[in-house]
């Protein structure tokens, strides 16, 4: 099977979606209500200034990152005291009953129509399964001691990986190494299986090795964040589980992306976050650094851009470019799956570009979320960086740029060129494992709308062509519903 349609277990079936479709339907209908029956109480006045709060907050906020000085102290007191000031006028006015009321009517909606447009039935992009595999022989594992804070020693990896069979290198924290030549000493010394607890830049240069002699690759979330980790369903609260696919493990084919011929498994930045990396204090002081170098960086909005394609779309002036391998679930302001990849089998680039052009922008990107005019989302093949321009769209004269390939701070010739290696990395995890939670639908109304009413004459309110996926055929076969052991990120106990 191809992975490029799977099913979800569970639920109530296409009837619980009806009814839940029709509550959330009909929460929402009654949070308009409420304030249109207080509208002579003040209704419209609770909308109204809880949008000018929004917006006031938004324009705080910008101030406060994009400029120094006064502006930047008014910024931080217009984006603190907006929130508060509504919510004293609510209560000072009377009307925190109808706000109240309204928001709880409107927190239903959401969730009832989560739970509807993720019932089962609906056809869901998801990876292709996982396969059975063999004991590896002859493991060699690289392990960073200082990588999260020390967790190689705190879970005791060195010994557990080694009273499985597993040989490990332990990097010195004094000396810089080449883990790269490391990986590939090891497969000329015989090794059949690479591995990494350390960081997702580590990962990246390691799992290259394995794609090169097409060996599988053990990932230890040993890390900070783990976000590659996570994706793959690996259980990020004690790296020492990831040692049981040496034991009882199973293989994934996942994709692998390349900047300038460089490997990344996460993401790779450009512009503000990419300059903010690059200074010295950022790994020992990220927030402060960032605090302290936005202004410069922002200069209000007038500070410098760069320009992107992605494949045949123009990405001009961009405060903010974000690469991923694979896209991150789609931005909504009303989900929290944004910092999550559904899949990492999908031979797509995903791309989200940021241009603030100054407070208003701030508040339409606040206010419009996605469907603002500051945030490209978008998917892609291949995406060339051209180089640094100024506010203005006037080329700089640099042929390099700082960029951040998995949080790591490079400075690589332009035009950097970023690539996918589709399902090149053979990853080994272990057979029993926390899995992946699909990340929540976006909210599609008029999809609910068809879900709680849906024609009698059709074929059924989740799986008629209407209510597919846009990038599904009509024509095309909808597939079977497979057994929780069949998911590919997912536990297989």
């Amino acid at each position: 099977m191809d992975g490029d349609v799977r099913w979800w277990g569970g639920g109530a079936g296409a009837g619980g979606a009806r009814e839940l479709a029709r509550w959330a339907l009909g929460a929402a209908a009654g949070a308009v209500v409420v304030l249109l029956s207080a509208l002579g109480g003040g209704g419209l006045y609770v909308l109204l200034s809880g949008v000018v709060g929004l917006v006031a907050g938004a324009v705080g906020l910008w101030w406060f990152v994009a400029h120094r000085g006064a502006l930047r102290v008014a910024g931080g007191m217009v984006a603190v005291g907006a929130p508060v000031g509504v919510l004293v006028l609510y209560v000072i006015g009377g009307l925190w009953l109808f706000a109240l009321a309204a928001l709880g009517l409107w927190a239903v909606a959401l969730g009832c129509a989560r739970a509807a447009l993720r019932r089962p039935g609906e056809v869901v992009d998801a990876p292709a399964p996982a396969v059975a595999a063999g004991r590896p022989r002859q493991p060699v594992l690289i392990m960073n001691p200082k990588s999260g804070g020390g967790k190689v020693e705190r879970f005791g990896l060195v010994r557990k990986a080694e009273r499985l069979g597993a040989r490990v290198v332990v990097l010195d924290p004094a000396e810089p190494v080449d883990v790269t030549a490391l990986a590939r000493k090891a497969v000329a010394d015989g090794a059949d299986l690479l591995g990494v607890a350390g960081g997702d830049g580590t990962q990246a240069l390691v799992a290259a090795v394995a794609v090169e002699h097409d060996l599988p690759f053990l990932v230890i979330s040993a890390g900070t964040r783990n976000h590659f980790a996570m994706d793959l369903g690996l259980d990020r609260n004690d790296p020492a589980a990831c040692l049981g696919a040496l034991t009882d493990g199973e293989e994934l084919r996942v994709d692998l992306g390349t900047v300038a011929g460089r490997p990344f498994v996460n993401t790779v930045s450009f512009g503000v976050y990419a300059d903010v990396v690059q200074r010295p204090e950022y790994r020992d002081a990220k927030a402060e650094t960032a605090f302290e170098a936005l202004p410069d960086l922002l200069r209000g909005g007038l500070g410098d851009r760069l320009d992107a394609t992605a494949d045949a779309t123009r990405l001009p002036g961009q405060q903010a470019l974000l690469v991923s391998n694979n896209p991150y679930a789609a931005p909504d302001p009303f989900g929290a799956g944004g910092g999550q990849r559904p899949r990492l089998d999908g031979g797509r680039l995903g791309v989200i570009g940021i241009r603030v052009d100054g407070a208003a922008h701030a508040a339409e990107l606040a206010v419009l979320g996605n469907r603002s005019t500051a945030l490209n989302v978008l998917t892609a093949h291949r995406v060339e960086v051209h180089g640094g321009v100024t506010n203005t769209g006037v080329p700089k004269g640099e042929r390099t740029l700082p960029v951040a390939v998995d949080g790591e701070a490079l400075v690589l010739p332009t035009p950097v060129v970023c690539e996918l290696r589709p399902r090149a990395l053979r990853v080994l995890v272990p057979r029993v494992r926390p899995g992946v939670v699909p990340p929540p639908p976006p909210l599609d109304w008029r999809r609910l709308v068809r879900i709680a009413f849906p024609d009698p004459y059709g074929s059924g309110p989740v799986n008629s062509p209407e209510n597919l996926p846009a990038n599904l055929p009509a024509n095309r076969p909808v597939n079977r519903p497979r057994a929780s052991s069949e998911d590919s990120y997912r536990s297989g106990a």
